[in-house]
C-alpha cells in the first residue's frame, strides 16, 4: 500500500498499521469478487420484451424544407401539421441520399423544425413489402455537441489534474462498464437489486479510488470510510423505505417495468438506487477527509490521534455543511417539473410531502445526507489512527531539533516517539541563565550639559 500517483513527501506506515489495513480490506475485496462471480448475469444482453415490439430502424437526416399541410393528407385546412423534407443519411440503407416527407404535429410538445436541422428519423419494420412504413420524427442529432463536450471535459481534467486526472478517467470508464455490463443486466435477469447494487458499488469504489489516488494507506482509509458509510446508508434506506411503505411504483417507468418484468422487485430497485446514488458523494467526502488528516499530520508530526481527529473533524463540519446542501439541491433540481406541478395543485403541503412520489425523494435525500454525515467521523478516525503511526520521509525542517540528534544520524521516528523524544529533551535541558544587568556608568558633563571625555 505504498504506491501513489504523484504524492511528494509521502509517509510510510508502520508494519502493524499496514497489517491492520490489510486485514480489513482483503475480506471486503474477497467478498466483492465473490459477489461478482455469483451475481454475474449469464446473458449480458437480455431479450426485448414482446410488448415493446420490434426495434425501430433509425437514420440520420437533414431538414431541407418545411411546409404546413393538412395533417395526414385529410385536406382539412383547419388542422395543419409540419411536413419536413428530410434528406436521409447514415442508417437509411439504400435510401441514403433521398429526400422523404416527415410529418410532425403542431402540439405544445411537438418540435418546431427549421431548414438545416440535424434530426433522427425512424421507421417501424424493414421498410419493404407489407412491413413498409413511412418515416417519422424521432429526435434531434446530439452526437456532435456531446462529443465536443466530452472532449472538453477530458482535456479539463487532464490539464488540471494531470496523471491523477487521467487515472480518474480510466476509473470512470470502468465504473460505466460495471454499470452497463453487470448492474443493469443482473437486475433485468431477476437478481436481487439490493445485492447487485451493493456489490456493483463496492467494485466501482475499489477501482475508482485506487486508480485515482494510488495504492497507499491514505486511499485505504478512504475506502474503509466509504464502506462504513455505505453500510449505514443501506441500513437506513431499508428501515425507512420499509417503514414508509414505499413500493417503488411512483413513476411511469416503474409501472412499465412492473408490467414487463414481473420478477423484479421495485422496492429493491429503489433501495439499490439509493445506495448507488450515495456512492459518488461519499467518495468525495472520504477522500477529502483522509487527505486533510494526512496533510495536518505532515504539517505538524507532533500531532497525536486526538488532535488530528479534532482538527479533521472541524474541517469535516465545513465540508458537510456545503455537501448536504448540494445533495438536496441536486435532488430538487432533478424533480423540478414535479415540484412545479404540485405547486399548481390545490393539495395541502403535508399531503404533497407524504405522497409516495415526493416521499420517495425525501427518503432518498435524507438517508443519503445521513450517510454523508457518518462518513466524516468514520474516515477521520481511521485516518488519524493510521497517520499517528506513520514514519515521515520528509519531516518538517523547523522541528528537526526536537526529533533528531545533533548529527542527524537518527532514524525517522513516528509521531509518538518524536513527541516522547522532544519531551525528554526539554526536560533534560537546564534553564538558561538569567541575563545580568548592564552596569551603569556615570558620565561627566560640562557646564553646558555636554559630555566631557
Amino acid at each position: 500500500m505504498g504506491h501513489s500517483h504523484g504524492d511528494k513527501g509521502s509517509t510510510r506506515v508502520h508494519a502493524r498499521a499496514r497489517l491492520l489495513l490489510f486485514i480489513l480490506v482483503v475480506p471486503l475485496l474477497t467478498a466483492t469478487a465473490l459477489g461478482l462471480v455469483i451475481l454475474w448475469p449469464a446473458d449480458a444482453n437480455p431479450p426485448t420484451p414482446d410488448f415493446m415490439g420490434a426495434p425501430a430502424t433509425l437514420a440520420d437526416g437533414t431538414v431541407v424544407k418545411v411546409e404546413l399541410r393538412p395533417c395526414g393528407g385529410s385536406g382539412d385546412q383547419a388542422v395543419l401539421c409540419q411536413v419536413a423534407g428530410v434528406k436521409l443519411a447514415r442508417g437509411a440503407g439504400p435510401e441514403a441520399g433521398t429526400v422523404v416527407d416527415v410529418e410532425v404535429g403542431q402540439g405544445a410538445d411537438s418540435p418546431v423544425l427549421e431548414t438545416g436541422d440535424k434530426i433522427v428519423v425512424g421507421r417501424v419494420g424493414s421498410g419493404e413489402g407489407p412491413d413498409a412504413g413511412g418515416w417519422y420524427f424521432s429526435d434531434y442529432q446530439r452526437r456532435g455537441p456531446l462529443t465536443a463536450l466530452a472532449v472538453f471535459f477530458i482535456l479539463a481534467v487532464v490539464v488540471f489534474a494531470r496523471w491523477r486526472g487521467l487515472f480518474a478517467l480510466w476509473g470512470l470508464a470502468i465504473a460505466f462498464a460495471v454499470l452497463v455490463r453487470f448492474i443493469l443486466p443482473a437486475i433485468l435477469v431477476g437478481k436481487n437489486p439490493v445485492a447487485v447494487a451493493v456489490v456493483g458499488s463496492a467494485a466501482i469504489m475499489f477501482v475508482t479510488l485506487y486508480l485515482a489516488h494510488g495504492f497507499n494507506a491514505r486511499t485505504t482509509t478512504a475506502v474503509l470510510g466509504t464502506v462504513g458509510a455505505l453500510f449505514i446508508t443501506g441500513l437506513l434506506a431499508w428501515i425507512f423505505v420499509t417503514g414508509t411503505h414505499l413500493t417503488g411504483m411512483a413513476s411511469e417507468e416503474s409501472g412499465l417495468l412492473a408490467a414487463s418484468l414481473s420478477g423484479v422487485s421495485l422496492q429493491g430497485l429503489l433501495l439499490g438506487g439509493i445506495v448507488i446514488g450515495s456512492l459518488g458523494v461519499l467518495d468525495d467526502v472520504t477522500v477529502t477527509q483522509a487527505s486533510a488528516v494526512w496533510e495536518l499530520h505532515r504539517a505538524n508530526p507532533a500531532y497525536g490521534f486526538s488532535r488530528l481527529y479534532a482538527a479533521g473533524l472541524r474541517i469535516g463540519r465545513d465540508h458537510i455543511a456545503s455537501t448536504v446542501n448540494t445533495l438536496v439541491m441536486a435532488y430538487a433540481g432533478a424533480s423540478l417539473p414535479l415540484l412545479v406541478l404540485f405547486t399548481l395543485s390545490s393539495r395541502q403541503l403535508g399531503d404533497v410531502l407524504t405522497s409516495e412520489i415526493v416521499a420517495q425523494e425525501i427518503v432518498r435525500t435524507l438517508v443519503g445526507s445521513i450517510g454523508l454525515v457518518s462518513a466524516v467521523p468514520i474516515t477521520t478516525a481511521l485516518a488519524a489512527f493510521v497517520a499517528d503511526r506513520s514514519i515521515h520521509r520528509e519531516p518538517v525542517e523547523a522541528m528537526l531539533h526536537d526529533y533528531y540528534d545533533g548529527d542527524g544520524s537518527a532514524s525517522h521516528p513516528s509521531a509518538r516517539s518524536a513527541k516522547r523524544r522532544a519531551k525528554s529533551r526539554r526536560a533534560a535541558m537546564s534553564p538558561p541563565d538569567a541575563p545580568t544587568a548592564r552596569p551603569r556608568t556615570k558620565v561627566a558633563r560640562g557646564a553646558a550639559g555636554r559630555a566631557t571625555p
